[in-house]
């Protein structure tokens, strides 16, 4: 293996164009929610990659006509020790939850709820949604703030508008070649970049890149080339440290992209189901603290959603013992 690493799966095609530590990882569907599950294309976690900064979940779904799928429902769940942050490119999103936020997701506004030591929601398509469109993303915590209290936070960040292209910034900064950048205001407890860049057809931007982040581009729709290297929709591109520029160029259709960025994480966790820990304890404490809340309809370490159905089970923890990744 060279210092391009080959994932299983992923498209290869003009990878001697790629920066060296450099990687594709291909999306894998699964389905997401209870008994009426839509499919997702998952590209994080994945075999050899764990996270990209604090990043450890990368969902894409969409375009689906929810006609046909029927949308979005997931019913109360719990969290531990994350971030969920939610990015919509078409359709609405209610979400509720344990804190008592009660927000609807559209196109081109974050909500990022912050699960801490414990918090439960639910999410559900709106009746006015025909087409579902989006990516759900998560962050760890770093261990210092595994247990902050549950919080929720909305943004409506302002699109920066640049030669044949259009950046909007929902968490951390970036900036641009020979162009504005932007910065978000919204509070995340690790180095961290998340971003949604729009390119007209056959547009090219140079994004100026910190360093000391490492970097992932998830191609939502259109041609796009990174550094040259072509990129295939719902792929996930991984780029380690140390360059300081990244070169988007869209194709003859244009291109929609979402850039993330972060530190590396440098800690090991334990994530499993919708959990995240540091020790095979952990996940078991919080999946036992969860069914008992379920048996009692009491409210406890995950709180109540305001809901019109049953929260979701968790289901049967595997026969071994949960390993931490790196």
């Amino acid at each position: 293996m060279s210092d391009l690493q080959v994932r299983p799966g992923e498209h290869t095609s003009g990878r001697d164009a790629m920066h060296p530590g450099s990687s594709i990882i291909a999306p894998r569907e699964v389905p997401l929610g209870g008994p009426r599950a839509m499919t997702v294309r998952r590209t994080l976690p994945a075999r050899g990659r764990t996270m990209i900064g604090a990043w450890c979940f990368v969902d894409h779904y969409g375009p689906d006509d929810v006609a046909q799928t029927g949308g979005m429902v997931v019913p109360p769940h719990p969290h531990t020790a994350l971030q969920t942050v939610s990015w919509l490119f078409s359709g609405r999103v209610e979400h509720r939850d344990s804190t008592g936020a009660h927000a609807v997701v559209v196109p081109g506004q974050l909500n990022l709820m912050t699960a801490g030591h414990g918090v439960s929601h639910s999410e559900v398509s709106t009746p006015d949604t025909t087409l579902l469109h989006g990516v759900q993303l998560w962050t760890a915590l770093p261990f210092e703030h595994r247990d902050v209290p549950p919080s929720f936070q909305h943004h409506e960040p302002e699109p920066v508008e640049l030669v044949g292209a259009t950046l909007t910034v929902f968490l951390g900064s970036l900036a641009v070649a020979d162009g504005p950048g932007a910065t978000s205001p919204v509070t995340t407890y690790s180095p961290l970049l998340g971003a949604e860049v729009r390119l007209q057809p056959g547009a090219e931007v140079t994004l100026v890149l910190d360093p000391a982040f490492e970097h992932g581009v998830l191609l939502d729709r259109g041609e796009l080339h990174v550094n040259g290297c072509p990129l295939e929709r719902s792929h996930l591109l991984h780029e380690a440290p140390g360059p300081t520029t990244m070169t988007l160029t869209a194709g003859a259709e244009g291109a929609d992209a979402i850039v993330l960025g972060g530190t590396p994480f440098g800690e090991e966790i334990v994530m499993w189901w919708n959990f995240i820990g540091r020790t095979h304890e952990d996940i078991v404490t919080a999946r036992e603290q969860w069914q008992a809340e379920l048996a009692s309809a009491q409210d406890g370490r995950f709180g109540a959603v305001d809901y019109p159905g049953d929260s979701l089970p968790a289901p049967a923890l595997p026969p071994v013992r949960l390993r931490p990744r790196a």
